[in-house]
């Protein structure tokens, strides 16, 4: 069964847009959405403050894992959020366009 997820990923507001740039040239996303925000957290027992950019990637359900192991190693944290969301329901024109636009079935 096709199934299409969404995966959050933070990063600095520097080299945001070329990191979600790469991951679509790359083909393990069909689309990123880059969402500017300020994000308070605890890091080392100190409560931390950043401008960030919060990367909402559009990807096939069989891509997760290989778009894991690309954003642990590509990104610039130490401990990057990688928080897949699995949609109910996507409409089916959508779906086929996620599948499309990342690795197809036999295409590596």
């Amino acid at each position: 069964m096709k199934r299409a997820h969404v995966v959050l990923v933070t990063h600095p507001a520097r080299g945001a847009r070329t990191f979600a740039r790469r991951l679509v040239e790359a083909r393990l996303a069909a689309c990123v959405n880059l969402v500017p925000l300020a994000s308070i957290y605890r890091w080392r027992g100190k409560v931390e403050h950043a401008r960030e950019i919060l990367l909402v990637v559009k990807t096939a359900a069989r891509h997760v894992r290989e778009l894991e192991r690309w954003v642990l190693r590509e990104h610039p944290y130490e401990c990057p959020e990688f928080v897949v969301l699995e949609p109910r329901h996507v409409a089916p024109g959508y779906l086929r366009w996620v599948e499309e636009e990342t690795l197809g079935e036999g295409s590596r």
